[in-house]
């Protein structure tokens, strides 16, 4: 019985293993524009519970590589990989919601889903977690928190953060308004050549001479 036990623990091992390979293999063929056999690939390791081929299928279905574009497909598999626990496949999922592609729109569920994401370090779920705090939607209007994580991410390096934080401290919203505050932050994003930031730090520069 025991030997019998290791042969099926072996067998299962060897299973996770080949669908690891189709993974692998699947980035493989895509990465050389194989698009019909990444396809393949990442069908075989995504119905064997591979959460990352899952990811990959459902953004290939997302932008119709190597088959029609099919939101609600996208939608399906970016579930099961977020349910998998492949977190950048939560954050597409919210968008998902946040949007309505392929599902009915859900700003209180793109919400949950961009927290979760979060919570487990994403810059850009903390940022949309923050921008929606902000705006108020899908959640109640929280300026604390979006100004928490508007400077997290800011300080990652994330420029619209940078440049939603400078309109805050800008206009006084949730802190003291602060215009020098506001040019740092306006000119940090504008270094990372967000349009927007530009044009605002060189009206409020002109301003404050």
């Amino acid at each position: 019985m025991k030997k019998f036990l290791q042969l099926l623990s072996f067998l299962a091992l060897s299973a996770q293993l080949s669908y690891a390979d189709d993974l692998l293999d699947g980035i493989a063929a895509y990465e050389k524009s194989d698009y019909g056999s990444a396809i393949t690939l990442f069908q075989s390791a995504c119905e064997a519970d591979n959460a990352e081929a899952c990811y990959n299928l459902a953004t290939m279905y997302d932008a119709g590589l190597g088959v029609y574009k099919d939101d609600v497909k996208a939608v399906t598999l970016f579930t099961k990989a977020c349910d998998g626990g492949f977190i950048d496949s939560c954050y597409n999922l919210g968008m998902m919601y946040d949007s309505g592609e392929g599902i009915a729109k859900d700003a209180l569920k793109a919400f949950t889903l961009f927290y979760k994401t979060c919570e487990s370090g994403h810059t850009r779920g903390c940022y949309n977690v923050a921008l929606m705090s902000y705006k108020g939607q899908g959640v109640q209007k929280n300026y604390p928190k979006a100004i928490e994580l508007f400077q997290k991410t800011c300080d990652e390096g994330y420029e619209k953060s940078c440049y939603n934080l400078g309109v805050m401290y800008h206009n006084g919203e949730g802190v003291t308004k602060n215009l020098d505050k506001a040019l740092e932050l306006y000119k940090k994003a504008c270094e990372q050549n967000l349009s927007i930031a530009c044009k605002n730090y060189g009206k409020l520069r002109n301003e404050m001479q």
